[in-house]
């Protein structure tokens, strides 16, 4: 366990903004994870947890209590049949390199989420996902840290409360994750691919399934189109990923949506001037209600690729989704953008965008 004072937590964002931890307490073990959290909250002190830091806007104030980074490690195969792998993982482990790990194993669930920064321990509170897959389909259980009862509890799937990028353990921050079990495939191949964009590039289509390497690199391609595959030298990936979710509505208000789009933008009336009808897009649920792109929003309101280029802050050259920090940006420039952006949306179509990453000390 090594202790430091008056970090910047701008090192430990993929954001890179955010001012000095009072306290930062790294810990190498779930021991000393378990450990370092129970003396901040015996102390009643505040604390933040951050692992990868791909999910995370900390204000340029920083944190005045205590910050505990999760480096834990370990990928360890619990069982194993001639179908399937039982695998545990560490919190701290990079995500990206647990996906290496599991396409070199012939392990298959998790090569759509190639490329994906952060932690592992992370990928359960957002229910991470990309590319038709999401970690709650591989996910057999989630063990945490319960801060209020303070003991060591295990949850399975079914408990976790997985929803579109939702979870129990994002909305109930007594739980710290200390590692995940995940139930994958013990096959050479992926899962059926399920985008459009990704099948097109492999040469196949949807619903087949291809040898788990080409899955990997298709969607590591797939990814660095869109700068969303972290590269020190590129600034559209000095961001959070994607900076909204996808609105999720009832059927009457995509109805309504797509009448207030069709107004504002068709017959060659709007700022596009698109003869004939607009149509937005539509992503049907299980339970009735209607996904629509929150990128796609975002580019018709005004807010296209490159918008407030050269910044400091400015959404991505390559994907209008992202929020991103060319260089010199300060957490404060960055929610400022992410403002303009969701009030212009929703001037414009009258949808409410949530932002995806957690913003510690500011808000929207």
């Amino acid at each position: 366990m090594r202790e430091e004072h008056g970090v910047a937590l701008s090192g430990l964002t993929t954001m890179r903004v955010g001012g000095p931890a009072g306290r930062l307490v790294t810990v190498e073990t779930t021991d000393e994870l378990v450990d370092a959290i129970r003396e901040v909250d015996d102390a009643d002190e505040p604390l933040l947890v951050v692992s990868g830091g791909s999910n995370l806007v900390i204000s340029d104030e920083g944190f005045a209590g205590s910050v505990v980074r999760i480096a834990t490690t370990g990928i360890t195969v619990e069982s194993a049949d001639s179908d399937s792998a039982t695998v545990r993982v560490a919190a701290g482990e990079v995500w990206d390199d647990v996906v290496v790990r599991a396409v070199e194993q012939g392990w298959s669930g998790i090569e759509a989420l190639s490329g994906i920064p952060g932690c592992a321990g992370a990928t359960p509170i957002q229910n991470v996902g990309a590319y038709g897959q999401e970690v709650a389909q591989m996910i057999a259980s989630v063990r945490v840290w319960d801060r209020r009862e303070q003991r060591v509890r295990t949850f399975a799937n079914a408990d976790c409360r997985f929803t579109y990028r939702h979870s129990l353990f994002k909305a109930e921050p007594r739980y710290v994750v200390l590692d995940v079990m995940f139930q994958l495939s013990l096959t050479p191949l992926s899962g059926p691919v399920a985008y459009a964009d990704l099948a097109r590039a492999l040469g196949v289509e949807t619903g087949e399934r291809v040898p788990l390497r080409d899955a990997r690199e298709a969607v590591l391609a797939q990814r660095r189109q869109r700068g969303m595959v972290l590269d020190a030298e590129d600034h559209d990936t000095w961001s959070c990923g994607s900076f909204f979710t996808n609105p999720i509505m009832a059927a009457g208000s995509y109805a309504a949506l797509q009448d207030r789009v069709q107004a504002r933008l068709g017959d060659g009336g709007g700022p596009d001037g698109i003869d004939g009808p607009v149509r937005v897009p539509r992503f049907d649920e299980p339970d009735g209600r209607v996904k629509t792109s929150a990128a796609w929003l975002i580019d018709k309101a005004g807010f296209g690729k490159g918008y407030r280029m050269p910044g400091p802050a400015a959404v991505s050259t390559k994907h209008p989704l992202a929020v991103t920090n060319r260089g010199s940006a300060t957490a404060a420039d960055v929610v400022a953008l992410a403002r303009e952006i969701r009030d212009g949306v929703h001037d414009a179509f009258g949808v409410s965008l949530v932002n995806e990453p957690v913003l510690v000390g500011t808000s929207l």
